[in-house]
């Protein structure tokens, strides 16, 4: 991972630059990508890719811009840690992640579906653990956009470091209370502890999000999980690991600290299918131009339902997890077909 000072004196106003050069020349770069449309099969994939490319690049950039100017407002940073400050973070995360998913729906033609107890439903008032599966980031900023926006919930989020590439994930999740951690390099004690150390204090509007597979899904990690619990004797959990189709074995050690430091917070686990193909440029270009549809589930599990005992626990979420695998198998929508001019058929 880049210094502090890389990621924002060199990468952060690079991206500036490069968004405003894209943005300025935009109508050049879409004919180009208008020219070569015809020689790739889909409609419209190659400008479809371009403008998704600059509006990311071009939201990136504002979202830089808007966070100068709440760094100088705060008196070059002196207050940027203030309460008033805090809730002007998030009520910028709210607006650019509901502007993100307005032009997602719109060039992309995404749904998205929400079903369960969610965490107005489950208990107003009372602070969650999100417990998600991790299914790329596409799935993951949804889940960050429907506890904001929908919710009105203020996320304490356990994140890769890798994110902090983007540079206004980078800024503006280092000023929230958040964790980015190296999966890896950190070890489990050390881990555990700032996990725990995050999830104390929450309130009533609080949702503390975690995902305990570690990673997004690929069968090379599994096996190579499920021969870690193999080696380490855990033969029980190592069968229920392998019967998993669609999710690797969860890591608990995060999610039972978090736990332990918030025992008035309820647990709600979350499913969602929709996105699982889209994890990077790649997979893009290979879905456009499909519609999107994204389903998302929440099951709300009570403080006092919430088991006490080590083995007691790790069971349990085993269980949550086989339950989240089957609905996924159960739940993964069929791409829409486009709507296409009569007597036209896409390739």
């Amino acid at each position: 991972m880049a210094p502090v000072w890389i990621r924002r004196t060199v990468i952060a106003p690079a991206v500036v630059l490069l968004a405003f050069t894209l943005l300025t020349t935009l109508p050049f770069w879409l004919l180009i990508a208008l020219a070569v449309s015809p020689l790739v099969p889909g409609r419209l994939r190659v400008p479809r890719l371009v403008f998704l490319s600059v509006v990311y690049l071009v939201w990136d950039a504002v979202a830089l811009i808007a966070l100068a100017a709440l760094w100088v407002a705060s008196g070059f940073g002196w207050k940027i840690r203030g309460p008033w400050f805090q809730r002007a973070h998030y009520v910028l995360t709210g607006a650019f992640l509901r502007s993100l998913f307005w032009f997602a729906r719109w060039s992309l033609h995404l749904q998205i579906d929400v079903v369960g107890t969610d965490p107005d439903t489950a208990a107003p008032g009372r602070p969650e653990i999100v417990v998600s599966r991790h299914a790329g980031p596409g799935d993951s900023f949804t889940l960050i956009h429907a506890l904001v926006n929908w919710f009105a919930r203020e996320p304490r989020i356990v994140l890769k470091a890798a994110l902090q590439w983007d540079p206004a994930v980078d800024v503006l999740l280092n000023r929230l209370p958040n964790r980015f951690i190296s999966p890896g390099r950190t070890g489990t004690a050390t881990l555990e502890q700032q996990i725990g150390d995050l999830a104390t204090g929450l309130d009533d509007n609080d949702a503390f999000v975690i995902f305990p597979e570690g990673g997004n899904f690929t069968h090379r990690r599994k096996a190579g999980a499920v021969a870690r619990l193999w080696s380490r004797g855990l033969h029980d959990l190592a069968v229920k690991a392998e019967n998993l189709k669609n999710l690797l074995p969860p890591k608990p050690g995060g999610l039972f600290a978090a736990i332990d430091a918030a025992p008035d917070a309820g647990v709600i686990f979350v499913a969602h299918t929709g996105l699982d193909r889209m994890m990077s440029i790649a997979d893009v270009w290979r879905e456009l131009p499909m519609d999107k549809r994204l389903v998302m589930r929440f099951w709300s599990v009570p403080p006092d339902e919430v088991p006490t005992g080590e083995q007691e626990r790790i069971d349990w979420l085993y269980d949550w997890w086989a339950r989240i695998d089957t609905w996924i198998d159960e739940n993964r929508p069929e791409p829409r077909p486009l709507w296409t001019r009569p007597g036209r058929q896409e390739a």
